[in-house]
């Protein structure tokens, strides 16, 4: 017996269209949706200490490993309250199993986690899947200090496909063996090592000068084989451009869309990226690039 459902208020989410839902223009659609995903879930997950009631969330798939999730509360009277809902898209294997931060946003219970990955640079910080299974999980204290296992996706409203750049296996020999070094030296200057934090100097000063010799000549994504970084005001979502290793399209099961799902490797970094094929520019093809902005998700596991 699920209870009752009350539909409040609720807002258009802008990445709606990346899972095919792109003609979903006004709210009584989105309250059908929510409703639908309540009623006929494919995954729930109920938190029953909690304070003011049951947490619960609700998963369906709309497609391949993509769909909505809707996260609420059910009152004393078993009526259950929607917070909020979110499209997801789960990414295959494990991206990283570096330390991951767990914070609440402050406005609802939802979370944002973030890592530190040598590959990327930067700190990542994405959108948590799964929060009902990490407050059980963290209830019963099976969260793991030194570093718990991350799946991360992408949403994209637009992108564009790029051609690859031509390379021989001795460049890429050499590039690899360049990033190992330089993930090697990353981690030393971490822990404090002056050596490799003037290393790092150099080295990006060397980048810098041949940069800015070969930009007069040659296009900037000839140069710039693939990069990952922070894009507007709002923390989780990315700039990306990255090598295309596999691909597949499939249909939103209520609205017919086509999805393209596209697995990358970006900055020697694996993960999928999910987007309506509508908002795609260029036919993917294996070993070409894809390029776009994406809506950084990740699903912890345990």
């Amino acid at each position: 017996m699920e209870g009752e459902l009350f539909q409040g208020g609720v807002l258009m989410h802008s990445y709606l269209r990346a899972v095919g839902f792109s003609r979903i223009t006004k709210r009584s659609s989105i309250r059908q949706i929510i409703t639908d995903v309540v009623e006929t879930y494919d995954e729930k997950t109920v938190i029953e200490n909690y304070p003011d009631g049951m947490f619960a969330e609700f998963s369906k798939n709309y497609g391949c490993d993509c769909g909505i999730t809707v996260c609420g509360q059910y009152d004393e009277n078993n009526v259950f309250y929607p917070d909020y809902y979110f499209p997801f898209f789960r990414g295959t294997g494990i991206t990283t199993q570096e330390s991951v931060v767990i914070e609440r946003h402050a406005d609802k219970e939802s979370f944002a986690g973030a890592c530190d990955d040598l590959r990327i640079g930067v700190t990542l910080i994405f959108y948590l899947q799964n929060a009902a299974e990490y407050l059980q999980q963290r209830e019963k204290g099976n969260i793991l200090p030194g570093g718990q296992p991350l799946t991360l996706s992408g949403l994209a409203r637009e992108g564009k496909i790029l051609f690859p750049v031509e390379k021989d296996k001795e460049a890429v020999k050499a590039e690899r063996e360049l990033t190992k070094n330089r993930n090697h030296l990353i981690a030393a200057a971490r822990n404090g090592d002056e050596e490799a934090m003037e290393s790092l100097t150099m080295e990006d000063m060397d980048t810098y000068s041949m940069i800015s010799q070969r930009i007069v000549t040659d296009d900037i994504f000839s140069i710039v084989d693939s990069y990952f970084m922070p894009y507007g005001i709002e923390c989780d979502q990315y700039s990306i451009m990255g090598e295309i290793l596999d691909f597949m399209t499939f249909k939103n099961i209520i609205t017919g869309e086509e999805i393209c799902q596209l697995t990358l490797d970006c900055n020697d970094m694996q993960f999928d990226v999910c987007i309506n094929k509508n908002d795609l520019l260029g036919e993917p093809k294996i070993g070409r690039r894809f390029k776009g902005i994406i809506w950084l998700q990740g699903q912890l596991h345990y």
